[in-house]
């Protein structure tokens, strides 16, 4: 082995891990520097938990055949339950986990019986010698399940690794493990502020955003729907459907909003505060009305799926309004919220709560039918003067007939 090599990679990890590489970049680096300084490398694994709403961690599969690399990324859902939990349960690192170990090491032999099913593939692509770490964080740097790297390293040299060999990868295991953390970390602010705050929110508040008071004036197209009859779904379906009800229609009126460009800044209840923020108003009301088109196909895919199931089922209510608001940070010293405030926000509500009474599922403010252009002008239909509660004058409103 090459001591001078491996002086090269411990600072070009602390170099990676600075530079914020990506898991899979940093993964990869790690390994072919790691051959080249003499390490036998044909196969490695690192894995680290997450948190994230819908994953639980992300595992990097690197391989060697010949002169020939690759490094691929998989995120992968929750391990507690079904195929998964099994075939955790079956791993070495839960071996390790369960007797309280960081290292496993078993030499593989053709035609002998291999404990691990991972092993058994390795063994089958003529692997010959396997090592199983885990690299364990100190209890302040634990974040969710993220308590540890795991890694596993296999070689296809006949002879296995050497003992050496298998201390210099305890060794790096330390400075792998932070370089892979680092860019985790990252990972995780960026996903809950966008999860938590909005998208456009969350990049405005990790660029440095978050100076309480700042805040601009910007023009939007402002939308706030929520959901039909749902204080009586409430009172009348089981409590264990509540939330899955809420998260279905949610995710239809959110997807919606995403795939037309808006950002969704706050859920309330059942109510959803969203904006559009196109380069110019008639463009950003196109776009608000794509997103209720494609809502109203999306719910009623979900009243179909729900209906068969037996399912409660309802409707959105959506108020769309045309104003300026004040974007950025409102709250106290210790707690903050980057959202829009002013009249127009309040209105759009208003407009929202009219639905029940004008008997629409979408009600538009006149300042939104001024602002749209054609051809969306064409689906406009005045449906009479509303008094909003706490607007000083009524107004008429308009509502949209169905896409073609």
């Amino acid at each position: 082995m090459d001591a001078a090599k491996f002086a090269e990679l411990s600072s070009w990890l602390t170099e990676a891990g600075l530079a914020g590489n990506s898991e899979t970049e940093i993964v990869d680096g790690f390994c072919g520097r790691a051959v080249t300084a003499g390490l036998p490398i044909a196969r490695a694994m690192v894995i680290i938990d997450t948190l994230h709403p819908v994953h639980e961690g992300r595992v990097v599969r690197w391989r060697r055949e010949g002169q020939e690399r690759q490094a691929e990324l998989i995120e992968y859902g929750p391990t507690n339950e079904g195929e998964a939990a099994e075939s955790w349960q079956r791993s070495a690192f839960f071996r390790l986990r369960e007797e309280g170990g960081s290292r496993l090491r078993r030499r593989l032999v053709a035609g002998e019986p291999a404990e691990f099913p991972a092993v058994v593939t390795l063994q089958n692509e003529g692997m010959t010698d396997y090592l199983a770490l885990i690299t364990r964080f100190a209890a302040d740097g634990v974040i969710g399940e993220m308590d540890c790297v795991y890694s596993s390293w296999a070689t296809d040299h006949p002879r296995g690794f050497d003992d050496r060999e298998v201390e210099a990868l305890i060794g790096l295991m330390p400075l792998l493990a932070l370089a892979v953390k680092c860019v985790s970390l990252t990972r995780i602010a960026g996903t809950l502020v966008e999860t938590y705050l909005g998208r456009d929110a969350g990049r405005r508040v990790l660029a440095g955003r978050i100076r309480r008071g700042i805040a601009e004036p910007i023009g939007a197209v402002l939308w706030y729907s929520d959901l039909r009859g749902f204080t009586r779904i409430t009172d009348q379906a089981p409590p264990q459907q509540v939330i899955p009800l809420l998260n279905d229609y949610a995710e239809a009126v959110i997807s919606a909003v995403h795939d037309s460009g808006g950002d969704v800044l706050k859920l309330i209840g059942d109510g959803t505060l969203a904006i559009f923020t196109s380069g110019s108003t008639d463009e950003a009301c196109r776009c608000a009305i794509e997103a209720e088109t494609t809502l109203r196909r999306r719910v009623d895919e979900l009243n179909r799926r729900r209906a068969g199931e037996s399912l409660p089922t309802t409707d959105v209510y959506l108020g769309l309004h045309v104003g300026e608001v004040f974007y950025g940070n409102i709250g106290s010293k210790d707690r903050l919220d980057f959202t829009v405030v002013g009249p127009a926000v309040n209105e759009v509500s208003r407009i929202a709560a009219m639905c029940r009474s004008a008997e629409r599922n979408v009600l538009l403010s006149a300042a939104f039918a001024e602002a749209v252009a054609e051809p969306e002008r064409s689906r406009l239909v005045s449906v009479g003067r509303y008094a909003l509660r706490g607007v000083e004058r009524p107004q008429e409103l308009f509502t949209l007939t169905p896409a073609a």
